[in-house]
Formats: structure tokens, sequence, C-alpha cells
């Protein structure tokens, strides 16, 4: 009998803790597509900004919408400008992967497994942003400019000095 009862109560301890693992994942899933959520959002708002204001921003949409990290090195591109009299960017705007934006292109807007965004555009180009969030908002920290990982932050870092 106790041999019966001892089976009973382990079957409802892993019972319950086979909920509280679901339950667990649960959240976690929840907090994975919130966290996912902000970072699309962030994303589309700050093209729809370009697109509302074709280009035009000063200081430019990426600017606005970066971390304190992207925002310097894009300060030592606009001081190397300054200083020089040319540019040490990459030569295209990197929101639309074009020296010519179209504005009105079709966007589509997922995450990737590493939890970047990822805008593909109707050119037939894609972006990707690295973003870090806080319980409430998100940043961009970084913008992916090719299939090798090569860093707009990088490349500012090392280029405008």
């Amino acid at each position: 009998m106790e041999d019966a009862m001892q089976k009973t109560l382990f079957s409802i301890m892993m019972l319950f803790l086979g909920f509280s693992a679901i339950s667990a994942t649960a959240n976690l899933t929840e907090a994975l597509q919130t966290a996912f959520a902000m970072k699309v959002t962030t994303i589309a708002d700050m093209y729809q900004q370009d697109v509302n204001n074709q280009g035009q921003d000063y200081p430019v949409v990426l600017q606005q919408y970066g971390n304190q990290e992207l925002q310097t090195a894009m300060r030592l591109e606009q001081d190397y400008f300054a200083r020089e009299q040319t540019s040490c960017h990459i030569g295209y705007d990197v929101l639309w992967s074009s020296q010519d934006p179209d504005y009105g292109q079709e966007k589509k807007f997922s995450v990737t497994t590493q939890g970047l965004v990822q805008v593909s555009l109707a050119q037939g180009n894609d972006v990707y942003y690295e973003l870090s969030c806080d319980d409430s908002t998100c940043q961009v920290a970084d913008v992916i400019l090719d299939e090798d990982g090569s860093s707009l932050r990088e490349h500012l870092q090392n280029a405008c000095r």
C-alpha cells in the first residue's frame, strides 16, 4: 500500500513539474514574442518616419533610433566629413540599401533566428538590424551590411578616425 502511495505521489509531483515546465516555457515564449514585436515595431516606425520625411531628417533617422554606441559612431562620420570634406561612409543609404532610395517600395519585417530584425525590400535586398531593448523601448545597436556580418558601427569606427 505504501509503495502504491509513493508511486501516486511521485506521479502527481511529476505531473505538477510538467505543468510548471510548460507554464515556464509558455512565459518564455510570450516574453520572446513581446521582445520580437518590440524590435519589429521599432524598425517599422523608423522606416515609416524615413518614408514620411523622404530621408530628409536631421539627424538622420537611423541616428535618431540608434543607441549611444551607434550614435557615437555616426558622429565620428559627421566629424570626419567636417574635417576632411570627404565621406568615410559606405556610400549608400543603409536603410534602403541604395544610393537612390525608392521610399514607396514594399517592405517585409521579420526576426531571424539570431534575433536580428530583417527588412526584406521589394528591390530584392535584405537589411538586418541588431537592437538593444529594455522593458519598454528598443534602439538600433547596429546595421549588418552583408552576408559576412559586416557591421556599420565597426565600419564607421574604423574608417572615420
